[in-house]
């Protein structure tokens, strides 16, 4: 579920800024070059601007190079977290509950022991099903999970997607895009009295699927009947 965002003091975003720019350095070879440039150019343009009409010029060329700065770092940082976050289990998950906008988000609701999950998601554009794994694996706890949540969900339209790189798969990439896209077809009081209907369905746990690992074995004859003497 969407939780209320937490003021942040200007010396935590200074410290979130700087952690992002550590880890795009990292990830993308080309950041820091073009980091580079996207200050540099802005202030050499400024330089001259002062020198033809006036010191009134430089404010505006340093505002324009943080702008340019901002850009660049906003969308590499985007494509590394992406490219990190490939085939990681429960990146989906991750990047939806990063996301603006009021998305509940449910991860691995239904999983197996070969790390295959299923993560629900509610917003406006209804119910999202969102499957991370092996393809054959997956496509049958979907269907498992569509069977029940039609049961509660009335009419509220249920979008489905298996991420991944494979032909009707949808890559990780393209996540963000592809829900934002979808059509706003509920109204933020239908978004909570379907979130609450879910929750109520989904409030126990479920059991993966897959070999039970030995140490979670009952004792063997443990649900055996007693018989009558």
């Amino acid at each position: 579920m969407a939780k209320p965002q937490e003021k942040v003091s200007f010396g935590q975003r200074l410290k979130q800024i700087g952690m992002v720019f550590k880890f795009t350095a990292k990830q993308d070879r080309w950041f820091a070059p073009l980091a580079a440039g996207a200050v540099l150019i802005p202030l050499a343009l400024t330089v001259v601007a002062v020198l033809l009409w006036g010191w009134l010029w430089l404010p505006l060329g340093i505002l324009l190079a943080l702008l340019a700065l901002l850009i660049v770092l906003n969308l590499r940082s985007n494509a590394a977290m992406m490219n990190a976050a490939e085939g990681q289990p429960g990146a989906a998950a991750q990047i939806m509950e990063s996301m603006r906008g009021d998305w509940r988000v449910s991860p691995a609701v239904s999983a197996t022991t070969q790390m295959d999950m299923v993560h629900l998601v509610i917003g406006r554009a209804g119910v999202i099903l969102l499957a991370e794994g092996h393809p054959q694996r997956v496509r049958g706890l979907l269907g498992q999970e569509k069977r029940r949540l039609a049961k509660v969900i009335g009419s509220a339209p249920l979008h489905d997607y298996v991420i991944g790189q494979g032909e009707g798969e949808l890559p990780i990439r393209k996540l963000r895009m592809t829900l934002m896209r979808l059509p706003r077809a509920l109204s933020g009081k239908d978004v909570n009295a379907l979130d609450k209907r879910l929750k109520a369905l989904t409030a126990r746990p479920q059991m993966p699927k897959g070999a039970i690992p030995k140490n979670m074995r009952p004792p063997r004859g443990a649900f055996r009947q007693t018989r009558g003497r």
